[in-house]
């Protein structure tokens, strides 16, 4: 069987159940671990499928996301660890952006009792806690509101990220998988890839939940990102892959 051939009954299989054993496809088309593998990584990277503990699943689709006070409620502690570690990789005297997000706004209480830095950030939310909890200077890039994230979007914030030189980036997302970062907005889109151009280094800050979702916009293409910070339950072959990619990945 030619590997197309494979694929598709791999495609075919999914739509029946949720999650499929690596085991079970070995088994039932005949072929080995590493043939398997090849035939997911495949799926991968054209976002069909993504792999999760054990096995595969299909690609789920984000058509909205939540709004910045639903956001705030879930995966707290995971988030708060992610902010502690990429607090923790912030160099001296550095200019940072922090990317619309509850996981960016972690960080955010993380550098608090800095005094060395200037951020730059679209989210209302972390320009208002660094106004009222740090000395470090703030940029705020205005351009279109986006009030059910509280933060802004559009061709004016991209075009003042532009402008800015910028050593570390932490970047958010709703939806990543191996192909890249997406997103239901397209107005986000070029925000993304603006802040991929302006920064010296890009952090993807994202707990595990996100992983393995794909939106209608395609926003940045994985390898833009340099390093990744998540959670303990990203699996294990997820990780592998990035790091053959030359991605760095750091767990809460």
């Amino acid at each position: 069987m030619i590997p197309a051939e494979r694929q598709k009954k791999i495609l075919t299989l999914l739509k029946s159940q949720e999650v499929v054993s690596i085991s079970e496809l070995v088994d039932l088309l005949n072929v080995s671990h590493m043939t398997i593998r090849r035939d997911i990584e495949k799926l991968e990277s054209i976002g069909k499928v993504n792999s999760v503990s054990g096995g595969v699943q299909l690609t789920q689709t984000l058509h909205s996301e939540l709004s910045h006070d639903v956001k705030i409620t879930q995966f707290s502690l995971e988030k708060e660890k992610i902010g502690q570690i990429a607090s923790n990789a912030i160099i001296p005297n550095a200019t940072i952006y922090l990317d619309a997000g509850t996981t960016a706004l972690e960080i955010a209480h993380q550098i608090s009792q800095r005094n060395d830095l200037l951020v730059i950030t679209n989210d209302f939310a972390i320009a208002a806690y660094l106004m009222a909890h740090s000395v470090n200077d703030i940029y705020h890039t205005g351009g279109k509101v986006d009030r059910e994230n509280q933060s802004t979007v559009g061709s004016k914030v991209a075009d003042f990220l532009l402008s800015m030189n910028i050593d570390i980036a932490f970047v958010s997302t709703s939806s990543w998988n191996m192909k890249g970062l997406s997103t239901p907005n397209e107005d986000k889109v070029v925000v993304k890839q603006a802040i991929a151009k302006a920064s010296k280094s890009v952090y993807l800050i994202s707990d595990a939940s996100k992983y393995g979702k794909v939106a209608t916009f395609h926003a940045l293409d994985i390898e833009s990102i340099d390093t990744i910070i998540t959670d303990s339950t990203l699996p294990e072959t997820v990780r592998l892959e990035l790091k053959e990619k030359g991605i760095e990945v750091l767990s809460a």
